[in-house]
């Protein structure tokens, strides 16, 4: 590589949207500062200068001071090479789980954490794909059509958190999951024809999975429990749940066992109106076939 087109490639890695520290998020500014500092402390502990480090590691000065200064969340890779080069015995690379959750706004954690412990999860949505199912590409056109704009560093963290929390599908043992969609929101080709196809065969890769269930709910029907909104109920391994929707008890999450009944009873009645899992699929696929 050259030196000007190294330069380069680290001027582009410095202005990359998307890892920027969110001033608002006490924990992720917490977490990112301790970074910094453990990173200089070692830095000054070798006697290496930052730009060495940055040489070593493949990242700009600029970069190296940015980080330690807590202004710019590390990416994982970096904070291995960089334990690497100042011999900091795994310091750093422990700190990269608590690093790869401060990309995610504070909402998306906490959503994140809890489907990452449920034993079931069950899902309406109404006006969009759920974002447990969106491909990168369909959210990224679903949450840059927000007005007024996200920052491109925002609408980068938003669909970073959003892919990130499809880990849930990779989980052992795995948790039971099942969606009911709306028709309409699977017509829209958002993010033109390409994006639609791929968005409509990731449901079918996901739909077939053996822990998913996935419905479509055609437009074509009698009205139903969600029409004022999603619904999304978690239950976990001590027998507790909680849900939100956002047409009863003010789209808050709760997890009081008569509420809760209500919303078990709404989402029942939604999946009984709905296709049946095999009718749903072959729906998708002939929604693939029209393009």
């Amino acid at each position: 590589m050259t030196v000007d087109g190294g330069a380069q490639r680290l001027k582009s890695e410095a202005d990359e949207p998307g890892w920027e520290v969110d001033p608002d998020d006490d924990w992720g500014v917490a977490v990112v500062a301790t970074v910094g500092r453990q990173l200089r402390l070692r830095r000054e502990a070798v006697g290496m200068r930052a730009a060495e480090v940055g040489a070593a590691t493949g990242y700009g000065e600029d970069l190296i001071y940015k980080i330690e200064s807590g202004k710019r969340i590390p990416r994982p890779e970096f904070l291995d090479k960089a334990d690497e080069v100042l011999g900091a015995g795994g310091l750093l690379s422990a700190m990269k789980e608590d690093v790869a959750k401060v990309r995610y706004p504070k909402k998306v954690r906490a959503l994140a954490k809890m489907e990452g412990t449920a034993v079931e999860i069950g899902v309406y949505e109404c006006n969009i794909i759920a974002g447990l199912l969106q491909t990168p590409e369909h959210a990224r056109a679903v949450i840059e059509a927000a007005q007024p704009p996200y920052s491109p560093d925002d609408v980068e963290r938003m669909v970073a958190a959003r892919v990130a929390r499809q880990s849930v599908f990779e989980r052992d043992p795995a948790p039971s999951i099942h969606f009911v969609l709306e028709e309409a929101p699977l017509r829209r080709r958002v993010g033109g024809t390409m994006v639609w196809r791929r968005q409509l065969e990731h449901l079918l890769e996901v739909g077939r999975l053996r822990n998913v269930t996935l419905q479509a709910m055609p437009t074509d029907t009698d009205a139903h429990p969600g029409l004022d909104g999603r619904i999304e109920l978690l239950k976990f391994p001590d027998g507790t749940a909680v849900g939100r929707s956002d047409g009863a008890f003010g789209g808050r999450p709760i997890t009081d066992p008569k509420q809760l009944r209500i919303l078990e009873l709404r989402y029942g009645t939604i999946r009984a109106q709905a296709f049946s899992p095999r009718e749903s699929l072959a729906f998708i696929e002939q929604l693939l076939g029209e393009t």
